[in-house]
C-alpha cells in the first residue's frame, strides 16, 4: 500500500474536505484512500499556541501543503520550520488576494521558494496527491524503523495498542522495538494501515 504523509499548514481544519478525520490531539490526522493508495494529512492542531505540534507535523511529512490566507507571525514560523526540517517537496495555495509577489521576499532562500504554487481546487488537489502517493516506493527491507507514538491504550486480551505514523524505515510483525526515552522494548504483534491488516509497514 503506497502512502504519502502531507503536513497541512496555515489553515486549521483545511483537511476536512480532503479526507476522513482520524485521531485528534496535538496533531489531527485525516485519511484519503483510493484502492491501495493512501494520503495521510497531518495538521498541527495546537499550533500556533504551541510550537511542538508544528515540528511533529512537518517532521513526519514527505510533502507540505501550505495555505497562505494571511501574512502573520504564524506564517513566518511555518516557513522557518519547513526550512529547518528541510522539507523540499511542497505546494502553496494563496488565498484572500495574497499574491506571490507579496510573499516572495519572505520565502526567498528557503525551501518554500521552491514549492509549486497552484490555484485552490480541492477535487483536483485530492487527485493530484493520490497520484503522488501512488509513486511512493516503500523500502520494505529497511533494517530499522521509527514510529512516533500519537496515542496508546490497552485492550484486554490483545495488549497495548499504539497509534502513530511511521516516520522512516520499515516495521514487520514480530519486530522488537526500543521504546524511547527509557530502556523498555515492545514486540509488534500486528500492523494495521487504514483499518486493514498487513505484515509490514514502510515509508
Amino acid at each position: 500500500m503506497a502512502n504519502l504523509n502531507v503536513a497541512v499548514l496555515g489553515a486549521p481544519d483545511y483537511s476536512k474536505d480532503l479526507g476522513k478525520k482520524g485521531t485528534a490531539s496535538d496533531l489531527t490526522f485525516y485519511n484519503l484512500k483510493k484502492a491501495d493508495t493512501t494520503v495521510t494529512f497531518i495538521e498541527p492542531t495546537r499550533f500556533p499556541e504551541r510550537l511542538a505540534p508544528l515540528y511533529y507535523a512537518v517532521s513526519m511529512a514527505q510533502k507540505a501543503l501550505l495555505i497562505v490566507d494571511q501574512i502573520n507571525s504564524a506564517f513566518g514560523e511555518i516557513v522557518i520550520m519547513l526550512d529547518c526540517i528541510g522539507l523540499k517537496e511542497g505546494i502553496v495555495i494563496l488565498k484572500n488576494y495574497i499574491s506571490r509577489e507579496q510573499i516572495s521576499p519572505l520565502i526567498k532562500g528557503t525551501v518554500v521558494d521552491g514549492y509549486e504554487f497552484i490555484e485552490e481546487d480541492k477535487n483536483l488537489l485530492r487527485e493530484r496527491l493520490l497520484e503522488d502517493a501512488s509513486k511512493v516506493v516503500s523500502p520494505q527491507d529497511a533494517a530499522t524503523g521509527t514510529l512516533p507514538v500519537d496515542h496508546f491504550f490497552n485492550v484486554r486480551g490483545i495488549g497495548t495498542v499504539v497509534l502513530g505514523s511511521l516516520a522512516e524505515g520499515s516495521l514487520k510483525k514480530h519486530d522488537v522495538l526500543m521504546v524511547l526515552p527509557g530502556e523498555k522494548t515492545a514486540q509488534v504483534r500486528s500492523i494495521q494501515k487504514h483499518d486493514q491488516d498487513f505484515d509490514t509497514a514502510g515509508v
